[in-house]
């Protein structure tokens, strides 16, 4: 089941970092990104209404791919899960959160920035990391590094990743897709603004298809 979301991963190629206020905003929200092209979405659990927006995606789109953000624990990761996470993403690596991810079949997405962290992910039988934040650890450079001693390993960076620089992470060759919430801001979720957001969302599909 996992190996099946890491494919549709890296063919969604962007997952938008999406924090919700508003639960209201949701549906809205993913049709936004539909319509842009991007057909995935992390509802991280910054807020507290991440959970209940969660599941309403969850319901709502079944044909987008819709996972859970910012677990940093077990009570969060089994909440996610009942929630209908397809996937599990954390800041860092956390042994609980992978010990309920492997028990309930659920992809797990932990940050690291260190070879130690990157062993630990190991361990854990996990084929791809979260690299974050990527552009305060030396973005493509350090992936590339991180490459030579794992190479088995593949990145998904998020922090930092723009229009501007993705590209440059797909040219590595080590990276099945980028997380980032440029095209999904605070202040265009709060303002309503979803045409933006599709637009925005467009244009960066734009960008990883060339």
């Amino acid at each position: 089941m996992t190996d099946q979301i890491l494919e549709r991963i890296a063919k969604c190629k962007i997952v938008p970092v999406v924090k919700i206020d508003d639960v209201q905003d949701t549906l809205p929200l993913m049709n936004a990104l539909k319509e842009g092209g991007i057909m995935s979405a992390e509802i991280t659990f910054r807020t507290a209404q991440g959970p209940d927006a969660l599941a309403l995606a969850a319901k709502n789109c079944p044909d987008m791919l819709v996972g859970a953000g910012t677990i940093i624990n077990a009570e969060q990761a089994k909440k996610a899960v009942a929630c209908g996470a397809a996937f599990i993403v954390g800041p860092g690596f956390s042994k609980e959160v992978a010990d309920v991810c492997r028990e309930a079949d659920v992809l797990y997405l932990p940050g690291v920035v260190t070879p130690t962290e990157v062993m630990m992910a190991i361990a854990e039988g996990l084929k791809v990391v979260k690299f974050f934040p990527a552009e305060n650890y030396g973005g493509v450079k350090t992936i590339k590094a991180l490459a030579g001693p794992f190479p088995q390993l593949k990145f998904m960076p998020t922090g930092g990743i723009s229009a501007d620089n993705i590209k440059a992470y797909f040219d590595s060759g080590k990276v099945i897709a980028c997380g980032g919430s440029w095209m999904v801001k605070d202040s265009l979720i709060k303002a309503k603004e979803f045409d933006k957001i599709a637009a925005l969302s467009k244009e960066a599909m734009e960008v990883v298809k060339e």
